[in-house]
Parts: C-alpha cells; sequence; structure tokens
C-alpha cells in the first residue's frame, strides 16, 4: 500500500503542477492496519491521509465553526486568491487572479480553485472526493501495478475509496484528505463524525497524532510487548454491547502512558486485560472518557500539536452516557 500511494505522489504532483487545483503530499499511513492492532486481519481497509497545499495563487485559511458550541471541533477552509504580480518581474507569465480582468483571465488562464472544488468561498469535501476519483482513475494505467492488479472503485462522498484485485487477493484502499494545522500532525480532514455533515465542514483529525504515538511507544516497549494483541482482543471481542473500537483504542492508549511500559510483557498479558476492563468499567461508572489528544497535556514531546489543541478542556467520549441514562444502565 505504501509502494502504491507512493507511486501515486509521484503522478499526482505532476498532473497537478500547473494547475490551480490542490496540491496532494505524500500519503500518511493511519488507522489500525498501520498500528499494529488491526481487528479483522482478513477484511482490512487501509487507510491514508492526504495532506494538500493550496495552489500557486492561492491561500488556505482554517476557520474554527464554533456554531451550537460543540464539543468537537469542526473547521471549514477558507480559500483565499493571492497576488501574483511579482511572478511577471520573474520572468513568469502568468495572470494574476486579484489584478487581470475576469474577460483576460477566462481566455487565457485555467479558472481559479473557488470555481472548481469550492461552495462560495470554502473547500468543499464532496466536490473535492469526486476530483480525486479523476485523479486515481486517470493515473491508474499509468503506475506499474495496474498490469497485474485490477482497479475497483467504491462509492464514497467524502473520500476516495477502492478496491484492488488480482485474482484471489484484494485489498480496499481509502484515501482521506485534509489541510495540516501549521506544522502540527493535526489536520482538518474529509472523514465525518457523524452520519451528515456538511459539504464544507472538515472535522478535526487526531488519526497521524495517535499514528505517530503508536510508533513513539513502538520505539520504547521491550521486543516481547503484547500491547497491540492486548488491543487487537478487546476490538475483536466486540464486548457485546456495541462499544466502538475507538473506545478501546483510547483505553489501552491512556494505560500505555499510566503504567510502565516494561510491564507490558507476555506475562503480563492477563493482568493487563484486567486493567483494560477495569478502565473501562470505571469509566461507564463516572460515565466519563477523555479524549487522548484533545487536552492532554502529558503526550510525548514527539508528537506536535498546536496549543489550542493540548490545552483545550478534555473531550469526554462518554458524554452521551451523561445524557441518556437508558443506555447508560444497559
Amino acid at each position: 500500500t505504501t509502494e502504491l500511494m507512493d507511486n501515486f505522489a509521484i503522478y499526482f504532483r505532476h498532473v497537478v503542477s500547473n494547475s490551480f487545483y490542490p496540491v496532494p503530499q505524500r500519503a500518511i499511513g493511519v488507522g489500525s492496519a498501520f498500528e499494529g492492532w488491526s481487528p479483522r486481519e482478513q477484511d482490512v481497509v487501509y487507510r491514508v491521509f492526504i495532506p494538500m497545499t493550496p495552489p500557486r495563487g492561492h491561500s488556505f485559511h482554517l476557520e474554527l465553526d464554533t456554531a451550537g458550541q460543540r464539543r468537537e471541533r469542526n473547521f471549514r477552509v477558507r480559500v483565499q486568491l493571492e497576488c501574483t504580480c511579482k511572478w511577471k518581474l520573474q520572468g513568469k507569465n502568468r495572470l494574476c487572479f486579484l489584478h487581470h480582468s475576469e474577460e483576460e483571465l477566462r481566455r487565457n488562464q485555467d479558472p481559479s480553485l473557488l470555481h472548481t472544488l469550492c461552495t462560495g468561498y470554502y473547500l468543499d469535501v464532496q466536490k473535492t472526493a469526486r476530483w480525486f476519483y479523476q485523479l486515481v482513475r486517470a493515473i491508474w494505467p499509468a503506475l506499474r501495478q495496474s498490469h497485474r492488479w485490477h482497479l475497483v472503485p467504491l462509492p464514497s462522498r467524502r473520500s476516495c475509496q477502492f478496491k484492488v484485485t488480482s485474482g484471489r487477493e484484494s485489498f480496499r484502499i481509502e484515501m482521506l484528505f485534509g489541510v495540516r494545522q501549521g506544522n502540527s500532525d493535526i489536520f482538518v480532514s474529509s472523514q465525518p463524525r457523524e452520519a451528515y455533515t456538511e459539504s464544507t465542514t472538515w472535522p478535526e483529525s487526531y488519526a497521524v497524532a495517535e499514528m505517530k504515538f503508536f510508533k513513539f511507544i513502538a520505539g520504547l516497549v521491550p521486543p516481547d510487548s503484547l500491547h497491540l494483541k492486548c488491543l487487537q482482543f478487546f476490538t475483536r471481542l466486540q464486548l457485546g454491547l456495541g462499544f466502538s473500537t475507538y473506545t478501546m483504542k483510547t483505553i489501552v492508549m491512556h494505560l500505555l502512558t499510566f503504567l510502565p511500559l516494561s510491564e507490558w510483557r507476555r506475562r503480563h498479558f492477563m493482568r493487563r486485560l484486567s486493567d483494560i476492563i477495569e478502565s473501562l468499567r470505571y469509566c461507564i461508572e463516572v460515565r466519563h472518557l477523555d479524549h487522548f489528544i484533545l487536552g492532554n497535556l502529558n503526550l510525548p514531546g514527539e508528537i506536535s500539536v498546536p496549543p489550542e489543541v493540548r490545552m483545550a478542556e478534555p473531550y469526554n467520549l462518554f458524554h452521551h452516557l451523561e445524557l441518556d441514562p437508558v443506555a447508560h444502565s444497559e
């Protein structure tokens, strides 16, 4: 998957190099498949995150959506045109979206990003997803993998999903995309949080930061550490009551920062399983489980987060249990 995404990245940059579309950067593997604890080995979805930078003559500005005082942080990506007149002085024969007439621009230059992938002044997730599908389909025949594998696009409104098959072998890839917050490991992402998310809404994503946390832990634990097996055990078990895999992942991440890493070895396996189930029981009783990234002041320094994310009020993943006594009782 990594090799395929690297090949895609080369062609992505080549295709958009002289356009006014976002510039896709190298893909970052995220989620359980790349963190090492995928709960379903026979049905793995390889999720990759593709950072996008603005094309020439444009800039991206992230605007926090404060409507309804949501606990989750959602953003909109405002696209702003920038003056490029200085490029003409440098011998680059390009028109400026700000200082040339609309007629001259229409006659001599492709439309700006505002007129292709935006709704109003804001980058549109669904339009961007359709554009990614078109890119993938156009580039696929040029990749050497296309000689052996067959590409099957899968429906999705806010990402680019496809299956690659060769005989009895097949695997699924989901391309998510978004914009980095400064130089941090926090992004705004195309991945929705709810059943319906507006097309100009980009939820804050912690997937890259969480992947880096597991990578950081992997460099510190003993060779026979079973921390990933513990997480895999509970996500496969499903616990019978619909606890999400993200709930179990969050509990294990907290325990990895609380318990000595030397105590996750094979001989500690049963004790760690007991710790995880006791942590879950306690969190249910008090109806509270803090998000691991948002508002966590104890993150390793290797994970870069903006000050407003580190200092934010921790988000309670069990907030719904506070509001729904029946669900809490069950």
